[in-house]
């Protein structure tokens, strides 16, 4: 923030939400909310200045500040970005956390309220949706987080923005391991993707098959197998100077999913293991079974 410029409290904090229609955004918005942050739906990018200006000058202890952004013109991503560098400018730290899902999940999510895509006009859904991520596309690679909601219930999303939010004296990294079966597809939002198909699969033990990697039973097999433990030591080397980059660079939030065939066996008992092994001080590993109870 320039000398002369007073316009912003003192590392103001800001979180724009946006992403894909349908992906989470108002799930996202309700979380912040409940945690204390002053939240504006559906600002157009042209006001995200006027917005900050405002409320900054209406209370200089004023609340952390959320917006949440949706497309409504070809010009988003330039006006989007504009806005980002002025509110920099005048001190703001936006982050952006773009709300993903796949084109299936999106097309079930509509359908099952019975509304228009807001980009569809005369046409189909899935047009609408196309259009969408076209526009966005750019925005996306550019986020500070990536949230794909594709097969999360709304508990596992609230559960990844909270963890984004943090606190203040909180870890400086956030990992995210994230267990999922490949038949239902690989995250969108995985930083790093890791196979354990290599496993002997416990579903075809009859004693095993009706347990999950969260029981002992089924852990306990899991990691006994031969190179099951190689491997969370070597993965567990290879993250140390990964995180000593990420701390470096100032990235908070990372996903490292762990896929198996369904999600309920190998990936959920590595994914288990392998977070528990990498929470320490500096760092906060979260789990999430994004596919466990689907089959």
């Amino acid at each position: 923030m320039s000398e002369n410029d007073e316009s912003a409290p003192r590392s103001a904090e800001l979180i724009v939400v946006t992403g894909m229609s349908g992906a989470g955004r108002t799930t996202a918005a309700n979380v912040l909310e409940d945690r204390g942050w002053y939240v504006i739906d559906n600002l157009p990018p042209q006001l995200l200045v006027s917005m900050a200006d405002l409320i900054a000058r209406d209370d200089e202890t004023m609340p952390k500040l959320a917006a949440v952004v949706d497309v409504r013109s070809r010009t988003f991503f330039s006006d989007f970005q504009v806005g980002l560098d002025h509110l920099r400018d005048k001190g703001w730290q936006p982050s952006v956390v773009f709300m993903d899902a796949t084109d299936e999940a999106l097309v079930r999510r509509f359908e099952s309220v019975r509304r228009p895509h807001p980009l569809q006009g005369e046409g189909r859904l899935l047009e609408g949706i196309i259009r969408e991520r076209e526009i966005l596309r750019d925005l996306r690679s550019n986020a500070d987080m990536l949230i794909d909601t594709s097969g999360l219930n709304v508990h596992q999303l609230s559960a990844k923005v909270r963890e984004f939010i943090g606190g203040d004296d909180g870890p400086a990294l956030r990992i995210a391991v994230l267990s999922f079966g490949f038949k239902y597809g690989i995250p969108l939002d995985a930083d790093l993707v890791f196979d354990m198909r290599f496993l002997p699969n416990p579903f075809w033990n009859p004693q095993l098959r009706p347990h999950t990697g969260r029981e002992a039973v089924v852990a306990d097999y899991v990691l006994a197998q031969p190179g099951a433990q190689e491997f969370l030591h070597g993965t567990l080397e290879l993250m140390k100077p990964m995180i000593a980059g990420y701390l470096r660079e100032g990235r908070s939030y990372v996903t490292l999913a762990v896929g198996c065939t369904g999600g309920k066996h190998r990936s959920v008992a590595m994914a288990e293991a392998l977070a528990t092994r990498l929470d320490h001080e500096d760092v906060h590993a979260l789990v999430v079974h994004r596919d466990l109870g689907r089959e």
